[in-house]
């Protein structure tokens, strides 16, 4: 059975280019917009890894993060945050939440391939 990553992102472009690169290495996707459809689309079915933007409109993605390691269930979850700030203190705050990984955007989609496939095999 497929790995299932779920997008979590607000800019569309990005979003398309996410879609594409993980269906093309044969994992299942799901895309949402927002840090509560995050929250929503994760009760309804667990993902193997999350793709999660930091910057997004009501729930962010440090709070995303931050919920899901709270939660015994999802705390287990792989979280690679993607971000347009690429700040010591923005990664730093990032990894000590619990992200697995942090890519600052535009990232290199090889270099973002490989550290899903790092992550979920």
């Amino acid at each position: 059975m497929a790995k299932f990553v779920l997008i979590v992102d607000d800019e569309p472009n990005i979003v398309l280019s996410l879609e594409f690169l993980m269906k093309k290495e044969g994992y299942d996707v799901q895309s949402v917009s927002n840090g509560d459809e995050a929250m929503l689309a994760i009760a309804e079915k667990t993902p193997d890894l999350i793709l999660l933007d930091v910057m997004m409109p009501r729930k962010d993605g440090y709070e995303v993060c931050q919920e899901l390691r709270a939660s015994k269930p999802w705390k287990d979850i792989k979280i690679i945050m993607l971000t347009a700030k690429g700040r010591d203190v923005e990664r730093e705050k990032g990894l000590a939440l619990g992200a697995n990984d942090y890519i600052t955007k535009p990232f290199a989609t090889r270099e973002l391939v490989e550290k899903v496939k790092s992550l979920i095999g």
